[in-house]
Order: structure tokens, then sequence, then C-alpha cells
């Protein structure tokens, strides 16, 4: 038995893999990925893939940065491990926070630490009701999400998200959440509604839920500036600064997660201010590290701060933390990580490619099967459907998309089929030729799924 053969039949035998069908998992196997350098990863067989999805949304200076391995063990040589509770300290987790508050908006000026997105944003729920009891609002706990809205999978963050695979058998949402229309027009706008109508009605919906449910409730608005993992979702014009404003009359504070469009995803430091509004908490993960170390950041402004630090005086502590906060290994390798992103300007880099990326993958629009391509930055999505000019699905959702991925392996590129939408998220440190590359291989791969899908007949409308 080849090295492949047994690693694969090991990991069949013992994991349950996250997002995978277990049983599907136990007869196909799984891609056994053995290094990475660059903008590529390699499997176990040798065979080379560019990883257009930069690991799970995250890679953002590739697989194989050597000042990203020599801050890790030059830290780990020093001090390997400690903690930030009960008034301790060390450099790395300093540095770090003095790096990240000289990086994003000058309103952003305190961080707290975790291990993830998903913590982080379980973190912002806790810190918001912690914040609204602090003030003497204890009815103010609610929140809005968006449907299709990602904001991870613990009990908290997973009552947030707003993909029901999410929710189902998990008995979530626990969290008083309302999830609002997706503000994705293509799918979701009105038979002759403009995307200006369709902007106008979401924030609508938003005011009348707002005086529904009563504003004095409802704690916070959460929302990605451009949805990625429920299909790279581009909001329309005008739709997040409608949206601060109505948070900003009935005093809701506005959360965006940033865990994905954070550190340049966009050509911006943060996505937020690519769409122009002006969050009061950030949520931050994935690129802060490049994904070398697990690391979260909740950064929020003074005011926050201000009323949470008197409540924590009051009560003599702050009940919430993880034994990893500001783990000093992960803060050092994200302050290198950071450092190489800004020395090397990699959100320039982004900011420069997305014209011709984006433009290159709208070509792919005239293709058999194309509904939509869409995104923005280095974030970009085909939309696969069963009928072009109705808009109408795949029978079974995912079907199709499966059989994309699997051809889009042999021709060596990785993305994620989120049904049957073909997300792209290159590393930022790619380049033209790179993104060229990339769209001839989705051209080919798209032109291949057409192929077989007409042969097997997926296409075609099933009698109700």
């Amino acid at each position: 038995m080849t090295l492949s053969n047994s690693l694969a039949h090991t990991d069949v035998a013992t994991a349950l893999h996250p997002y995978t069908d277990a049983r599907a998992f136990e007869q196909a196997g799984p891609l056994v990925i053995d290094r990475g350098e660059g903008i590529h990863v390699y499997d176990t067989t040798g065979k080379k893939y560019i990883e257009g999805l930069a690991g799970l949304w995250s890679v953002a200076v590739g697989f194989s940065e050597p000042r990203l391995r020599e801050a890790a063990m030059r830290q780990m040589e020093k001090l390997p491990y400690y903690h930030i509770f009960a008034s301790k300290a060390h450099e790395p987790s300093i540095r770090l926070s003095e790096k990240l508050v000289g990086m994003v908006p000058d309103h952003l000026s305190r961080v707290f630490y975790t291990n993830s997105g998903s913590e982080g944003n379980d973190t912002v729920i806790k810190l918001v009701w912690y914040l609204n009891n602090a003030l003497g609002r204890p009815r103010k706990k609610k929140f809005l999400a968006r449907h299709k809205g990602y904001h991870g999978i613990t009990i908290g963050a997973g009552s947030l998200t707003g993909l029901p695979n999410n929710h189902r058998d998990f008995d979530l949402p626990l969290v008083p959440v309302i999830h609002l229309t997706c503000p994705h027009f293509y799918r979701f706008g009105h038979e002759g509604e403009t995307e200006e109508a369709f902007c106008a009605r979401l924030l609508s919906e938003l005011e009348d839920t707002i005086l529904r449910e009563d504003a004095d409730t409802i704690a916070a608005f959460i929302g990605e500036p451009v949805m990625s993992s429920g299909g790279v979702m581009v909001p329309p014009a005008g739709y997040w600064p409608g949206v601060e404003a109505i948070c900003r009359k009935y005093d809701i504070l506005l959360v965006s997660d940033e865990v994905i469009t954070g550190f340049g995803r966009l050509g911006t430091v943060l996505g937020s201010q690519r769409l122009g509004f002006t969050p009061d908490i950030v949520t931050l993960s994935k690129q802060i590290t490049s994904s070398y170390m697990p690391l979260g950041a909740v950064m929020f402004t003074d005011a926050i701060y201000q009323a949470v630090a008197d409540n924590t005086h009051r009560i003599g502590t702050f009940g919430h933390g993880f034994t990893g906060s500001g783990h000093p290994v992960a803060t050092a390798v994200a302050a290198e990580n950071l450092a190489i992103i800004q020395e090397r300007d990699l959100i320039g880099n982004a900011a420069r490619l997305e014209p011709g990326f984006q433009a290159g993958l709208r070509r792919l629009a005239d293709l058999p099967l194309v509904g939509e391509v869409r995104g923005m930055g280095l974030l970009g999505a085909v939309e696969l459907v069963a009928d072009k000019a109705s808009k109408r699905p795949f029978a079974v959702p995912g079907q199709v998309g499966a059989i994309a991925a699997r051809i889009s392996h042999e021709e060596g590129l990785i993305f994620r089929a989120i049904g049957d939408t073909l997300a792209l998220c290159p590393p930022l440190i790619a380049t033209e030729a790179d993104l060229a590359e990339i769209v001839s291989i989705m051209e080919r791969v798209v032109a291949r799924t057409a192929v077989e899908v007409a042969a097997s007949g997926l296409a075609e409308e099933k009698a109700a």
C-alpha cells in the first residue's frame, strides 16, 4: 500500500470531517494535501494545484512564507505559551494590538483576542449583552443578521449564521436572532424590480423589523461586507450606508464580520472601508495570520470599552476569555504576517489586480450553465444554473457543483463549490499571470461540466 493510500485509509477509519457527507467520504476518501509553495499545494502523489480559495479564504501570503515559520520558531524558543488572564501580558500580543490599532480606522481602538472567527462572533454576542446590561438596558439582546450570511459554527456564532445546514439538526438558532433578506439582487430581486428598488426594499424591511420587534430589544446588526461563504454575494450600491443610517437612528450597534474581508481581500484594510460604512465592532481572523496559526480578534470603539471596563470594576472581573487568547506564538506570527502584507503592499496588489480578475471571470458569463458571475476585489464566484434565461436552479442542489469541483481537481485548481456556485479567493500574493491561469482553468471546468451535465440530463426540468 502506498503512503497516499495508507493515509487515506487511516483518515476514513478515524476522522469525522467538517462540512462533509460522512458516508460519501467513506466511499471516495480524502484528497490528502502534502505540501504547499506560494499559491500552489501538492497532494501525496505529487500532483500540483492552484489553491484558488487560499485554503479557507485565508492564506494571504501563500503556503511557504519563511518569515512566518521563523517568527513562530523564535517565539517557541523564547516563550512558547503564556496567557493574558488576570492582568498578565507578554510582548507579542502587546505588539500585535499596537499594530492592529494602527492599521484599522481610528475609532476602533480596543482588541480582544480569540482563537477563531467563530469564537470572535461568540465574543461579540457576549460583549454586546454584557454592555447592555452594564448600561441598564437588559431587554436589548436581539441580533439582526441576513439569510445566507456566515458568522461561524459555534452555538452563538452558528445561530447568527443564516445557512440552513448550519442549523439543521443542531437545534439552532439558540441566540435571539432575526434573519433578513439576503442582499443578492440576482437571486432575491423581484421580477421587474431594479437593483435600486431592491436595495430600498431591503432597507424598508430592516426598519419595519426594528419597529415591529421594538428597537429597545435589538442589540446589534451583524453582516459581512461582501457575503462570502454563502456564495460570494456583493450587496447593491447604497445598501451598507443605508443599514448604518438605520442602525444609528435606532441606537443599534453595527458589527462588521471581517473574518474574510479583513486585511486586503477587497483592496482595503477592512471591507467596511470599501463598502462605505463605519462599524462599532469588527471580527477578524483568517488573514490575520494567513492561517499559519489559529487566531481571531474582536476590535471595538472606546465608548464600548469604557462602559464594559466600568462594569468589570463593579463586578471585579470580565468573566470571559480563552486559554489561547493572545497566544504568544500566534500573535508573533500575526504581527509578522501583517508586516509582510504592508511591506509587499498586498492590499494594493489586490486593488490593482481586481479589474483584470473580475473582467476575466465575467467573460465566462456567456458559457453554458453560467447564470451569474460576481465578485469584488480578489473574491469571485460563478453560479451555475439549469436554465440561464429563467435562472432556474438544478433539481438537486450541489450535484452539479460537485461535478465541477471534481473536474477542477483534474485540471489542477481547487475552489469551493457552495451548492452550485463555484467560489474563488486566491492568495493576495497572486500575480496577473496567476489570475489569468485561474480564469483559463475555470473556463475549461465550466465547459467540461456543461458537457457532462448535458449527457446526464441534470439540467432538464423535472416534472412535479
